[in-house]
């Protein structure tokens, strides 16, 4: 169980708390610093899931957690981003995000009880949903527009991926509930 990539995910867990306290602490590089340390979670993700096949240390706590470490900080990002920016237009893709996240987790799990999770796996929808997720995410959670003086729009460019982001979730939200029909249906 105490494998290098389970160990990497529970890092992941135990940011959390790290990030959300950061970010809304009461100095200047505050979110600058959240936003930091959410990229550091996002790269761990990666990281810990490259090394579990890399050296064949997959295990059942590893493919438990790991969803659930993901799930967790990306939540905590999207309300804290809700919160920041307080508008209608950066809480409904949130919450087209958030919606999307419970749903597929609640098909993958049934599914997974029907012995048909390999019919609902992560498929390139889902995995380009999360890369722009992520880069959304930690660009609202900066706030930069600006670096050194020069423009980098990082907010504006967090807009636009939070959408994409939202319209992707849908979009496999969709792909998913399809695959899985016949089997919520009862017709298989």
């Amino acid at each position: 169980m105490w494998t290098v990539p389970n160990l990497i995910t529970l890092f992941r867990v135990v940011l959390i708390p790290v990030f959300v306290l950061v970010y809304f602490m009461d100095w200047k590089w505050a979110h600058e610093a959240g936003a930091f340390i959410f990229w550091l979670a996002a790269i761990t993700d990666w990281f810990d899931g490259y090394l579990a096949r890399k050296l064949d240390q997959n295990t059942p706590f590893g493919a438990f957690l790991d969803p659930v470490a993901d799930k967790l900080i990306v939540a905590a990002a999207l309300l804290m981003i809700t919160h920041s920016y307080a508008t209608l237009w950066i809480t409904l893709p949130a919450i087209v995000l958030l919606v999307r996240e419970i749903y597929i987790s609640a098909l993958r799990e049934w599914m997974g009880s029907q012995g048909l999770r390999d019919e609902v796996k992560v498929s390139f929808i889902g995995k380009a949903k999360t890369t722009a997720q992520m880069l959304a995410l930690i660009g609202l959670l900066s706030g930069l527009e600006t670096f050194m003086g020069f423009p980098i729009y990082w907010v504006s460019l967090g807009y636009i991926l939070l959408y994409i982001a939202a319209v992707l979730s849908l979009w496999s939200m969709v792909v998913y509930t399809s695959a899985a029909w016949k089997h919520l249906a009862g017709k298989a």
